[in-house]
């Protein structure tokens, strides 16, 4: 079955002023659009495949394009219109992921500083992580590329590839990073979190 682009669960304009809606728009219909009409095209070409020197030649395209479609599936619900305009995006609720993060880094503002550092660290393009390792315990990390988050459960992404701000923030990843929060779904991560340990 082929992969489709999903639908975003709120208009392109309902992150402003955080995210633009000329940023949204061309993030989703045209990036992530283009990691899923890649992802079907490498699939298609590595099940037509008659050798294995053909296949492993199609692996980089479906780890990569496959990460895509992966990667930003998670971050479009990661994130919500803003709490000053009735949405759910920046507020962190008492339950068990502020919990967690109030043990791990000690306040929710040291958190988000240490994620932005570590995000800010990233060479080139990648992706800035909240997850939960097998033990429930929250991690920060960061993938290079689009490859996905796998060693670990994860609860935030955050897209630092130049096409998710540079429109709207120019080189300033800094600022770009402050004005996330604003829009990210913590309700969602903490879905995502239950979900992990009630496992355990």
């Amino acid at each position: 079955m082929a992969h489709t682009l999903p639908p975003l669960p709120y208009a392109y304009n309902a992150l402003e002023p955080y995210i633009s809606s000329e940023i949204m728009t061309l993030h989703h219909t045209k990036h992530h659009q283009t990691y899923v009409n890649a992802l079907n095209a490498a699939e298609s070409s590595f099940q037509s495949a008659t050798s294995p020197k053909q296949r492993i030649a199609l692996i980089s395209a479906l780890k990569f394009n496959g990460g895509g479609h992966i990667n930003h599936s998670l971050f479009w619900e990661n994130l919500a219109p803003a709490s000053e305009k009735g949405g759910a995006g920046g507020v962190i609720n008492d339950g068990p992921l502020k919990k967690a993060i109030v043990e791990e880094w000690g306040s929710v503002d040291d958190f988000k500083k240490a994620f932005n550092a570590a995000t800010l660290g990233i060479q080139g393009s990648g992706w800035g992580w909240l997850g939960a390792d097998k033990k429930g315990k929250l991690v920060i990390t960061t993938t290079p590329n689009q490859d996905p988050l796998l060693d670990y459960t994860p609860l935030i992404g955050v897209d630092i590839w130049e096409h998710a701000f540079y429109l709207q923030y120019k080189n300033v990843k800094p600022d770009y990073l402050a004005a996330i929060w604003h829009v990210i779904n913590f309700q969602e991560a903490e879905k995502r979190y239950t979900a992990a340990i009630s496992k355990l």
